[in-house]
């Protein structure tokens, strides 16, 4: 069967599912595709693009809740503006991670993110692409240096029965496998992205999609 690739320039959605009891309030970020080959799919969230993404019933972030009660308390879907610099992401194929490239307001390169997930599933129809966030993270400065986050979100996660003990640890062996790749500098590390630019005839694109619009529309008319 021959592989089936999205072309540059192609609006997708980067989903991250929820779980649990969230599982219906997925965080979709729409993106412009800047390369699909077999050497993993390279994307685009712009500034000021509009992405769906669940927060507490406040309106504010999960993260407020705490490293534990953000994995249960309550919450809704609220229809939102990506702000700040736009961010080029890299998901490389049969990793269980994706690649965030980061630049200042005045262009300046800033880092690489390593943002833990489930190896992807693509929904071709839908031009969707889906994964579930793993939580820990890590940051590579431009010297390579390497920086640990979220670990206390990982542990809240445990507490809150997210995740079994087991799977937090395959999650942090995840993230020692993507720093063994770091120091080899391989790819998508060593591909040169962070002195990539958008094309200036690129639009922002529209609003994300949901097959409940129901979810989002307390938000919509608030």
């Amino acid at each position: 069967m021959t592989a089936q690739y999205w072309e540059p320039g192609t609006t997708i959605e980067w989903v991250y599912e929820g779980s649990g009891q969230h599982a219906h309030l997925p965080n979709v970020r729409p993106m412009t595709v800047v390369r699909d080959d077999a050497d993993g799919l390279v994307a685009w969230l712009a500034p000021g693009t509009p992405v769906l993404k669940p927060v507490l019933t406040d309106g504010r972030e999960t993260r407020h809740a705490g490293p534990v009660a953000m994995f249960t308390a309550e919450r809704v879907l609220k229809l939102d503006i990506w702000r700040g610099t736009g961010i080029l992401k890299v998901s490389p194929p049969g990793k269980p991670w994706s690649v965030w490239h980061f630049w200042a307001a005045d262009g300046t390169f800033r880092g690489w993110y390593v943002n833990l997930e489930r190896e992807h599933v693509r929904d071709w129809a839908a031009r969707r692409t889906s994964t579930s966030d793993h939580v820990l993270d890590l940051w590579i400065n431009p010297d390579r240096s390497i920086e640990w986050k979220d670990e206390d979100e990982l542990e809240g996660a445990v507490v809150a029965g997210r995740y079994t003990a087991a799977e937090a640890a395959a999650i942090t062996d995840d993230a020692h496998a993507a720093i063994r790749d770091i120091q080899a500098w391989v790819s998508p590390f060593s591909d040169g992205w962070q002195d990539w630019t958008p094309p200036p005839a690129w639009k922002v694109p529209a609003a994300p999609s949901t097959h409940n619009p129901s979810l989002i529309a307390e938000e919509l008319h608030s």
